[in-house]
């Protein structure tokens, strides 16, 4: 027997999947991941959590799969992008992780775009000008911690982080360094003028390497602490939108994946790159094929904060009945009307990332009365983050891709109220997906085509079961067609 292992740096927590070829799933494990908010807008985390997150969860994912560690043969390592981590010269951290969803560069980003013209930044980089570039981030980093900025010797992301860990060789794999802003499209590298951006020196930024290239091998101290056999193949990895758009089986143009995780991400397929400043471009998995993407600054992480903070003592009365707050929530929200009865919500806590790029966006909850209760506040949540898919499937047809099939996954995709909303504001059917572990099974495959023990991309979504089908209401169609143009006043209303 065969066995793979995909590893997912999380925004919420560390998973993990055991895969045994031609493909069958052994094992999954997953650890928690606290993210830090210090301050208003910020988020980051520590890169040492998602080390010891892998060396527990390799070790458990042995166990449970009742396999030899002799028998795995390659390692993929996916994660949130672009998240910056920072070493020093003698490989040591400097300071938290500064995250994908982290908004604390808006002075950043209208400096750069005050010194390049955006129209040739996208020509050139394949993405806007927006508080995803790390050249913004670390900018921020040079004006507010200079003795950090001053100490720098190495960027790279979260997956590289955890490669860098197993092989001790430093890498960043391809979609992280163009999501970086690193990559010139029209030749597929690095560009030393890009990086220059950054105000750091060309070698502070590690070698490009494909998803599926073999970049190391996993050296003794990591064999020592994860339990995976010394000499295992690492390949480059994957972004986490993009390895768990694979699984979903999103491989041609007109498929649609609705990615409910930490943040809600809206992917499809192009054969085609073609960047616009609203959206994301990543490179597919597949050879040859593109992914434009949206990913909002937050989802799954802004429905756990509102029921931390505002739901948190429900919770005894939800084990009661043998339910989460989350699950207890969405009964609420089910029985109150569609539209919310006039509760609004920009779900924009963390900043905004697609498709408005504005890092000094809030999030609002308006329209409230003595009549509302929790279960109308707790829809209008879910309501806002569907209203915000619908903004990006517009900017998509704008663009001019198509939007025909809709999929849905990751943990958000168990909430059959969250579906239905979503369903009923796009008014197109939601194929939901059973046997989807995440990104872990897309960055799985993707080392096992790395380590020639698969030769088809696609054969991945066969792992992978087709769920309920949900279908649209027609009688929601005109309530949720006001709402949405609501939606989107409110943010015009509202902006500065």
């Amino acid at each position: 027997m065969r066995c793979v292992i995909g590893l997912d740096i999380g925004t919420t927590s560390t998973i993990g999947v055991l895969l045994a070829l031609p493909g069958r799933v052994l094992a999954l494990a997953s650890r928690p991941v606290d993210l830090l908010a210090p301050h208003p807008g910020w988020a980051e985390e520590d890169p040492e959590q998602w080390w010891t997150n892998v060396c527990a969860l390799t070790r458990e994912l042995i166990a449970r799969g009742g396999i030899g560690a002799d028998a795995i043969a390659g390692v993929g390592v996916t994660g949130m992008l672009p998240a910056v981590v920072l070493l020093d010269a003698q490989d040591r951290l400097l300071r938290p992780s500064i995250q994908q969803s982290d908004a604390r560069c808006g002075a950043e980003v209208a400096a750069l775009r005050a010194e390049y013209a955006e129209p040739d930044f996208i020509r050139r980089a394949g993405n806007g000008i927006n508080q995803q570039l790390v050249a913004c981030k670390l900018r921020w980093i040079e004006r507010h911690e200079p003795e950090v900025f001053r100490s720098i010797a190495t960027v790279f992301g979260s997956y590289d982080y955890v490669n860098w860990r197993l092989t001790g060789v430093k890498a960043i794999e391809q979609n992280w360094a163009l999501e970086a802003g690193f990559v010139d499209l029209a030749s597929h590298e690095l560009s030393g003028g890009l990086i220059a951006l950054t105000h750091l020196p060309r070698r502070s930024v590690p070698q490009k390497v494909a998803s599926h290239a073999v970049l190391g091998r996993v050296s003794a101290d990591a064999a020592a602490a994860t339990g995976l056999p010394e000499g295992v193949a690492v390949v480059g990895g994957a972004a986490d939108l993009v390895a768990s758009a694979l699984g979903a089986g999103i491989v041609a143009p007109g498929q649609v994946l609705l990615k409910f995780g930490g943040s809600v991400d809206v992917l499809t397929a192009t054969t085609k790159a073609s960047p616009d400043p609203r959206l994301y471009l990543d490179y597919h998995l597949v050879p040859g094929l593109f992914m434009p993407n949206g990913c909002m600054a937050t989802g799954g992480s802004g429905l756990n904060w509102f029921a931390r903070t505002f739901a948190g003592g429900e919770r005894a009365r939800a084990e009661e009945v043998g339910q989460t707050v989350h699950r207890w929530l969405d009964g609420l929200a089910a029985m109150v009307p569609a539209s919310a009865e006039g509760v609004r919500v920009l779900p924009y806590f963390l900043g905004e990332k697609t498709p408005i790029h504005d890092p000094e966006a809030r999030g609002a909850f308006t329209g409230l009365t003595l009549s509302h209760g929790l279960g109308h506040l707790w829809r209008a949540l879910l309501e806002a983050y569907a209203y915000a898919i619908a903004h990006h499937v517009e900017v998509l047809n704008d663009i001019g891709h198509t939007t025909e099939t809709f999929i849905a996954c990751d943990g958000g995709a168990s909430s059959r109220v969250w579906m239905q909303i979503v369903a009923d504001i796009l008014q197109r059917p939601v194929q939901l997906l059973t046997g989807h572990p995440g990104s872990c099974l897309g960055v799985a495959w993707t080392a096992a085509i790395g380590c020639g023990l698969e030769q088809d991309w696609t054969r991945v979504a066969r792992l992978v079961g087709q769920g309920e089908q949900v279908r649209p209401q027609a009688g929601h169609a005109e309530v949720y067609r006001q709402g949405y143009a609501e939606f989107r006043q409110l943010y015009r209303r509202l902006a500065g």
